[in-house]
């Protein structure tokens, strides 16, 4: 991997290339013949890059680059010579002791330091940047009807501050776009997914969304709560991201996601497959008392988790999604999803049964 393949195509630049989604997203382009230069912290580790490295065989197609989202100028050579570029990197994560520096400022600061780089590279056309629903909404109104048009102003570093970081990271994007000289402007287009499952290309990794699955084929849910996700498939999100990039008629923001489903909803597609032998949650508390236990018991979890649970107990999330898909995106199953998602956990070791008594 340490010589880039000369190609009259220019390559594709893919930010925090590791990442769950951009691992996705760098094995659908190089399906597709495009020369894909991904970014990574370090390249030292092969190793630790081998599930990576392994999504181009002949390594010809795929070369990493280090860079740094707090390191000025560390996307430059990354970017260089690039006519599109997909900027995933991100933190995701909701419990964190400082929430500026965790999550704020890498978002912020390194989303401006990408499209630092996209502009002094003069070849880039078009920069598409993985937002999220976060952005658009923390505790949905559940008879609204959530569109491209809409912004989360509810979150803030005390509340919420993961979905805080996304909607500042998100902003500091279009107005970044909106001050360059017109003769110099590339075009932005943010994807904005749901909650995102499915097969993981890392097999030390457990995606934060794919969390979700996993507590509940390990018990560690204390039952069945009223709480709803919006969920879309990973391999759907990096298509979306691709149908994006090539199409120039694509223009603002997407909202990506298939479908809303309750916990209960989940666990009935769930339990055919897997409740004899995994333990998933039985006892309901999506009532009113049981609500009422969930909502006190919060105050009791990490903050990061506490107030996820108070700001969309009870809520289910509408959303429009038309948009993304007149440009042909077709969702996956969202049940297909839910077991692909299952089975990769429990292949990977990432969910074992209980010992037997």
């Amino acid at each position: 991997m340490q010589q880039e393949n000369n190609s009259s195509k220019p390559p594709v630049c893919v930010t925090g290339a590791t990442g769950f989604i951009a691992t996705h997203l760098i094995s659908q382009l190089l399906g597709k013949g495009y020369h894909v230069r991904g970014t990574v912290r370090s390249v030292a580790n092969k190793e630790k890059l081998k599930y990576l490295t392994d999504l181009d065989p002949t390594g010809t197609h795929l070369h990493l680059v280090e860079a740094d989202l707090l390191q000025n100028g560390s996307f430059d050579e990354a970017v260089k010579g690039c006519e599109f570029v997909l900027h995933t990197a991100s933190p995701y994560v909701l419990n964190v002791k400082d929430p500026y520096k965790d999550l704020v400022q890498p978002a912020v600061e390194g989303t401006r330091s990408v499209l630092e780089s996209c502009a002094k590279a003069g070849t880039v056309k078009r920069v598409v940047v993985t937002s999220s629903m976060a952005a658009v909404t923390d505790s949905p109104e559940n008879d609204y009807v959530y569109t491209e048009f809409d912004w989360n102003k509810e979150s803030s570093l005390t509340r919420n501050p993961y979905y805080y970081s996304k909607v500042l990271a998100e902003k500091e994007a279009w107005k970044f776009v909106e001050e360059m000289p017109a003769d110099k402007r590339f075009t932005l287009v943010t994807i904005n997914p749901f909650v995102v499952l499915g097969p993981e290309h890392n097999p030390q990794a457990v995606n934060s969304s794919n969390s979700i699955i996993k507590d509940m084929l390990s018990g560690k849910y204390p039952g069945i709560m009223d709480l709803a996700w919006g969920m879309v498939d990973v391999r759907d999100v990096a298509a979306a991201h691709i149908l994006v990039m090539e199409n120039r008629d694509a223009i603002g923001r997407f909202l990506v996601c298939n479908k809303t489903l309750t916990m209960k909803e989940i666990i009935e597609v769930l339990k055919p497959q897997f409740d004899a032998t995994y333990h998933l949650p039985k006892i309901n508390l999506s009532c009113g008392v049981g609500s009422l236990l969930v909502k006190t018991a919060s105050y009791f979890e990490e903050k990061g988790t506490g107030q996820y649970l108070r700001t969309n107990l009870g809520k289910f999330c509408k959303y429009d999604t038309s948009k993304i898909q007149k440009l042909g995106l077709q969702y996956t199953p969202i049940e297909k999803t839910l077991i692909d998602t299952s089975n990769d956990l429990i292949a990977k070791g990432h969910v074992s049964p209980p010992a037997k008594k």
